[in-house]
């Protein structure tokens, strides 16, 4: 016999589970995403390496990947709600998929030129950015949908994040060292459609993944329009342009790292890609550990002395010690400390663009932020890859060590960084109130940062955050 209440009883658990199934699905699909992004990170440059011999070469690669990627985040933010956030995160990976597995049948086949390998990785760069953005700005919708307080998911969509850029960096080290970066491609291109795949099942019919249709029609005046209004809002806030002026900063360098200075000092020093996998997966392990531990306790704790304290401890050092020490673990004990202190980096900021930014404006000024923060990115790796060639790697490191430490002492220095911690009551200046923008975001948009050891062709949750 059923017991009384039995039927309702499973009504309201199969009610819960429809309610949480979409957040999942994202969660999934990004997990699976970024485990690509990581088996990217570390085979990408070193099959530039392989085929070329030329860190500058490796450079250019990077540049190729990283330029088309601001270019999507500058004009992408209107068209993600017009076209819908599931349609445009489905066709990404449907195109990053494609033109990955292209790269390795290209090279088997003996035609691959190295214009091929630019162009091929710069269409990855132009259609990835878009995706992730398009999966971040569901996540307050579906926390809500869900129950769950947004803080919390910000956190666990940071921990995901990471946690599968820790096991992707792991198996792609190996994957290198054993079976060739090529092999490592493939496997990248097959994660995105499996992304694709969850993303096409689990948003299904979730109205907040749907086409925008209540709006204006979207033509050229209206597209200007968006594009100025996201704009506007993020300039108008003193501590949004200071996160912005220094993630973008930080991700140049960020880039430099993961896309050059670390695979040749891997291939010079440490003994090969299956180094360069242990020290990205220890990292990223010690990031999620970061980002769990701030979701659990972090919330009581002043923002902008943990923000600070995260970049100090996560930014330069891993630079400074890689430039005098040629052993693999010094540099593994400073990339887990490092990755404990940018752990707490991403959630503070999402969080704070989510408390801030009016769903509405969401797509534009994330669009708009991660344009800023992405502004450095494509020379990142160009810079280095021509630095180690002239000037040689431990001097390459040390320079950029010492910018990164002026870069990271912003929060300690200038006033502004205070209204981290305050709960804005005036909208930024020169936008009414009561209109569509009318609060002040004390934080950056999609900016977010997550220390040295990033994919080079973006990262990181949502939008683009400042990469580790």
């Amino acid at each position: 016999m059923t017991a009384p209440g039995g039927a309702g009883t499973a009504a309201d658990t199969a009610a819960a589970k429809n309610a949480r199934g979409p957040l999942a699905t994202v969660l999934t699909a990004n997990a699976v995403s970024i485990t690509g992004n990581s088996l990217t990170l570390i085979g990408v440059p070193w099959f530039a390496l392989d085929t070329t011999g030329s860190p500058g070469k490796a450079g250019i690669v990077a540049f190729c990947a990283a330029l088309p990627v601001l270019l999507s985040t500058l004009a992408g933010g209107p068209l993600i709600d017009r076209l819908g956030r599931r349609r445009v995160s489905i066709t990404s990976d449907l195109v990053c998929g494609l033109a990955l597995a292209t790269i390795p049948l290209l090279h088997g086949m003996g035609v691959l030129e190295f214009w091929m390998l630019c162009a091929l990785m710069a269409v990855t760069g132009l259609c990835h950015a878009p995706g992730e953005m398009a999966r971040h700005v569901l996540v307050p919708d579906l926390a809500q949908r869900a129950g769950t307080a947004l803080p919390r998911v910000a956190s666990l969509y940071d921990a995901v994040a990471r946690g599968a850029r820790m096991a992707g960096a792991a198996l792609a080290g190996l994957l290198v060292a054993f079976l060739g970066a090529d092999t490592v491609l493939l496997l990248d291109a097959a994660t995105f459609g499996l992304s694709a795949l969850l993303v096409t099942a689990g948003l299904r019919g979730v109205p907040a993944a749907e086409p925008m249709r209540d709006g204006p029609r979207l033509s050229p005046a209206r597209y200007r329009a968006d594009l100025r209004e996201g704009y506007a809002y993020l300039f108008r806030a003193r501590l949004m342009l200071g996160i912005m002026v220094m993630v973008m900063v930080t991700n140049g360098l960020n880039q430099s790292w993961s896309s050059v200075l670390l695979p040749v000092h891997a291939r010079e020093e440490l003994g090969g890609p299956a180094a360069q996998g242990l020290l990205v997966s220890v990292f990223a392990g010690c990031a999620l550990a970061g980002a769990l531990l701030y979701g659990a306790v972090g919330v009581r704790l002043p923002r902008r002395a943990v923000f600070a304290a995260g970049f100090l401890v996560g930014g330069a050092p891993p630079y400074v010690v890689a430039a005098l020490t040629d052993t693999t673990a010094p540099l593994l004990v400073t990339l887990a400390a490092a990755g404990f202190g940018v752990g707490v980096l991403n959630p503070i900021l999402t969080t704070v663009m989510y408390e801030q930014v009016p769903e509405d404006l969401r797509s534009r000024v994330m669009g708009a932020s991660t344009a800023g923060v992405l502004l450095t990115t494509p020379l990142g790796g160009l810079a280095a890859g021509f630095l180690v060639e002239r000037a040689g790697l431990t001097p390459t490191l040390l320079g950029i060590g010492a910018l990164y430490f002026l870069t990271t002492l912003a929060p300690l220095v200038f006033p502004a960084w205070r209204g981290m911690d305050a709960t804005p009551t005036t909208p930024p200046a020169g936008i009414p109130d009561g209109g569509p923008a009318a609060h002040d975001p004390p934080g950056a948009g999609s900016v977010s940062s997550s220390g040295p050891s990033t994919p080079a062709p973006v990262p990181g949750p949502g939008g683009t955050r400042p990469r580790h």
